[in-house]
C-alpha cells in the first residue's frame, strides 16, 4: 500500500511542469521573486510561442526573465514591467492580449462578416435584389407577336 502510494506521488511529481528559471536568477526576496514569477507567466516565449517565459528554456526566455527582474529590482510595477516589455517586442509578447480597438477588430470581424454575409443571402432570397419586371409596350407586344408568328 505504501510502495503503491509513493508511486503515485512520483508519478504526480514527474507529471508536473518543470519551470525553466535557473537557480542564478531567482531573486533573493520572496515576495519580489513571486511578482516575477506572475509577470513571467503573463509574457510569451517568442522562440516557443505557445509557452510563457517562466516555462520556456530558451536563451531569449532566460534573457526576458533577467530583464523582468532587473526592472522589479529598479522598482518598477507589474504594469510597468509589461508595458517596458510590450514596448519593445510588441502586442504578441502577451499571452493574454489587452482590450483595445485592435483586439476587437480582429476578434469581431468574423461575426460582422458573418452577418453581413446573411443579409446579403437573405436579400438575394427574397429577390429585393432584383428589379420588378416592367410591362411591354403596345409597340413591343406587337413585335413579339410578329417574331412569334401569331
Amino acid at each position: 500500500m505504501i510502495r503503491r502510494l509513493f508511486l503515485l506521488l512520483a508519478l504526480l511529481v514527474a507529471a508536473s511542469p518543470a519551470l525553466a528559471v535557473n537557480p542564478d536568477e531567482i531573486l533573493a526576496d520572496p515576495a519580489l521573486e513571486a511578482r516575477a514569477r506572475a509577470i513571467s507567466a503573463q509574457l510569451r516565449c517568442l522562440v516557443c510561442q505557445n509557452q510563457s517565459i517562466d516555462d520556456s528554456n530558451a536563451e531569449l526566455a532566460r534573457d526576458l526573465r533577467l530583464i523582468v527582474r532587473q526592472r522589479i529590482v529598479g522598482g518598477d510595477s507589474d504594469e510597468a514591467v509589461i508595458n517596458y516589455v510590450v514596448s519593445r517586442y510588441g502586442e504578441f509578447v502577451l499571452l493574454k492580449p489587452r482590450l483595445s480597438m485592435k483586439t476587437v477588430a480582429l476578434w469581431g470581424m468574423p461575426a460582422i462578416l458573418l452577418l453581413v454575409g446573411l443579409i446579403a443571402a437573405i436579400s438575394y432570397a427574397r429577390g429585393t435584389g432584383r428589379p420588378a419586371p416592367q410591362k411591354l409596350t403596345s409597340e413591343e407586344e406587337a413585335r413579339l407577336d410578329k417574331l412569334i408568328g401569331d
